[in-house]
């Protein structure tokens, strides 16, 4: 990934060509990390590119919505015969789709939402598993199009605005570190004087 990452600074300003065809192989389960995709895109915008913000934030919609898309009718399309590619049977983990099974028939639209958010395959497994049962294309289309432009915009608003305001962000940290370490001092001080005090009162109390 640092060579990645590299490539996409060095060609800043075609990174969002770059990061869509990356998110469009993580929907064949390749292992690319769209959470990098999004923080990478949004570092972009915020540092070196300012101008693209937008066809950025674009490029990561569109590629981890679209690859869902191919994640969802390779599952409807092969089902269980999945596990008989050696690939997709060390990558993906039956267990783990008969877990999200049952978070679908439980939780229904909540589980593409929150699922969302938790990376580590799991993404993939949500989209899969939706194929494999069988949901209707239309359903998953809007389930999936809430979930994804809600998480997108959620991570690439706080790495735009942690990648725009890292100085201030750091100073405040200093800042808030100095006067962490004042105030536990000043209160080492003010127990140690307390209890010394304390001691002294009761060598002169008869």
């Amino acid at each position: 990934m640092e060579s990645f990452t590299e490539l996409l600074f060095s060609h800043a300003p075609h990174a969002h060509w770059i990061v869509f065809g990356a998110l469009m192989l993580a929907g064949l389960n390749v292992p690319i990390s769209e959470d990098l995709m999004i923080i990478l895109s949004a570092t972009l915008a915020a540092t070196i590119v300012p101008e693209n913000t937008g066809k950025l934030f674009v490029a990561v919609f569109l590629g981890c919505y679209l690859s869902d898309w191919v994640c969802y009718w390779i599952g409807r399309r092969f089902g269980p015969n999945l596990w008989k590619w050696r690939w997709f049977a060390k990558t993906v983990q039956s267990k783990r789709l008969d877990q999200v099974r049952q978070y679908y028939a439980k939780y229904g639209f909540w589980t593409l939402l929150i699922g969302r958010f938790i990376p580590f395959g799991v993404r993939n497994c949500l989209f899969l598993t939706a194929g494999m049962g069988k949901m209707h294309f239309g359903k998953f289309l809007l389930s999936d199009g809430i979930a994804c432009i809600f998480s997108n915009a959620t991570l690439f608003s706080l790495a735009y605005l942690l990648s725009r305001h890292y100085d201030e962000l750091l100073n405040g940290i200093k800042t808030f570190n100095i006067a962490l370490f004042l105030f536990f001092v000043v209160t080492g001080i003010s127990i140690f004087w307390y209890k010394k005090r304390k001691k002294a009162q009761k060598s002169i109390d008869p």
